[in-house]
């Protein structure tokens, strides 16, 4: 299937690891033009050769829990590339904690990280939309439709993008602009979005997979690219789970 990414111009926050990394390879993959952000610039620079040409993309280290990196990202998708078709938002993950035990600053830094700095750049990346409209998939995880051990602010909050996301598919579906998200389950990958690191994972973890292994980095990326292009142009407001069936609700 041609999904028809080729010269379309999509922002990738988290860019220098885990599933971030995995999205920018499989949009570059693609023939997407890319505009790469993640908070080191370092690691940023290092990973860039593994992802594909660099005439092809741009980087730009920012965090964007930092106010104002989302109207640098779209400036510069529109300086460099003359157009921007849609992004891959990273959201992150707050300290492991209960909700007991977690202080007001765990709160408010998660706040500010994981929810307002990932609305600030959709809601950018929507305003700067052409009459072609475009689309935003957000990455999260398990802990929009089932609460995690150990992960109490995360259970608090990550709901709430979720919702928030969905109600910006509403709002912007008259536009032509689509916003998805995407939940990662326990996968092979070194990454803030992943629920269980493999060499930690057992029996115990993969018992409760119907596919009874890990998922891989690729198959959360094809997943979410599929969403992001043209060729799920009438997907709109939807929580795609990529966990190998572990999620019980329809």
């Amino acid at each position: 299937m041609d999904l028809g990414l080729t010269d379309r111009v999509y922002i990738v926050s988290g860019a220098s690891t885990g599933l971030g990394l995995a999205c920018a390879r499989g949009l570059a993959d693609e023939g997407a033009l890319l505009v790469l952000c993640a908070a080191d610039g370092d690691d940023l620079t290092s990973v860039a050769s593994s992802i594909g040409d660099p005439s092809r993309m741009l980087l730009v280290p920012g965090d964007i829990s930092d106010p104002g990196t989302e109207t640098r990202l779209v400036a510069a998708a529109n300086a460099r590339f003359g157009r921007l078709d849609g992004a891959v938002v990273s959201c992150g993950t707050p300290p492991s904690s209960s909700v007991l035990d977690a202080p007001d600053t765990s709160w408010r830094e998660a706040f500010e990280a994981g929810l307002l700095g990932p609305l600030r750049l959709a809601r950018s990346v929507a305003k700067a939309a052409t009459a072609e409209g475009a689309s935003v998939v957000m990455l999260l995880t398990g802990p929009v439709r089932s609460p995690v051990e150990g992960a109490g602010v995360a259970n608090g909050l990550r709901p709430g993008l979720a919702m928030a996301a969905k109600t910006l598919a509403d709002e912007l579906g008259p536009r032509g602009v689509r916003v998805n998200t995407v939940l990662a389950g326990h996968l092979e990958v070194e990454s803030p979005l992943e629920l269980e690191p493999a060499a930690e994972a057992g029996p115990e973890v993969t018992d409760h997979i119907p596919l009874r292994r890990l998922g891989l980095p690729d198959e959360f990326a094809r997943a979410a690219i599929f969403l992001l292009s043209p060729a799920g142009s009438y997907i709109t407001g939807v929580g795609l789970s990529v966990d190998g069936g572990a999620d019980r609700s329809l």
